[in-house]
């Protein structure tokens, strides 16, 4: 068992970032990706860890089973003080789960969170270990009965998920909000950004009103262990389903994960 210092910046302060994906295999679907976001959010916040290092820590976690890798980098142990003149190496750790391919596509419901998502802090863009805004909105869901929420930003927009990106269809023009309405960069995100144009879709980045999703022709989310997830309702109103759109992009998506197989 991996044990961490009771002193580790990310035990005491949320000091560090994070990363999780998807291995089948003993490979790691979208490694380079996810390895090269990890570095960037940790250089973001001052933390300097080699790509090397990250990947050699995911390669030692692997088994020949499904398993989503949750990779940790936090500042590691350092005198007391929120900026310490100096700190010691980073702590990095990769934590295994088993997968199940009965997360893939599952539809969701939503409602929207009482909280809203600052996308002017600086750690908006960034999976910071200081989750306890979503872990709450969370819990909204939970105690309404449903799967997940929508989280807007100050401006009232939709930002995100509590672990997911947000997509939706309208008017043959698949639109997400951009990251400057605060979500995260998400893998799967880019991967269906870049799938889009093979059905003919135009991807449009930039604010979406919450309003438009309940006339969208189909709303769904992203992220990188349940990849596409159609959306059927958002505070008790149904949502379109899209028809087959939804599914071809999953479709090409799941084609790079079937290469793992």
């Amino acid at each position: 068992m991996t044990s961490i210092s009771s002193e580790d910046r990310g035990f005491t302060l949320g000091d560090g970032v994070f990363d999780t994906a998807l291995a089948l295999g003993g490979v790691v679907f979208a490694r380079d990706r996810h390895v090269a976001r990890l570095v960037a959010a940790a250089q973001r916040i001052g933390i300097t860890i080699e790509a090397t290092a990250i990947e050699a820590a995911m390669e030692a976690a692997l088994t020949p089973s499904p398993l989503i890798l949750r990779t940790t980098v936090t500042r590691g142990t350092a005198a007391r003080g929120l900026w310490p003149a100096s700190s010691g190496a980073p702590t990095l750790i990769v934590a295994t789960t088993p997968w199940s391919p009965s997360l893939l596509g599952q539809p969701a419901r939503l409602i929207t969170a009482s909280g809203r998502r600052n996308e002017f802090s600086p750690t908006s863009n960034l999976k910071t270990l200081g989750y306890l805004d979503h872990i709450l909105a969370a819990r909204e869901a939970a105690l309404a009965g449903v799967d997940d929420t929508l989280i807007l930003n100050t401006q009232g927009r939709v930002a995100c998920t509590t672990i997911a990106n947000m997509f939706a269809l309208i008017a043959g023009r698949l639109i997400t909000p951009s990251l400057a309405e605060g979500c995260l960069p998400g893998i799967m995100r880019a991967l269906v950004i870049e799938a889009a144009p093979r059905l003919g879709l135009s991807v449009e980045e930039r604010p979406l009103a919450p309003q438009a999703l309940a006339g969208a022709d189909a709303v769904f989310l992203t992220n990188s262990v349940r990849f596409l997830r159609p959306v059927r309702s958002l505070d008790g109103v149904l949502l379109g389903d899209g028809g087959d759109i939804v599914r071809k992009l999953q479709d090409i998506v799941r084609n790079g994960l079937d290469d793992l197989r």
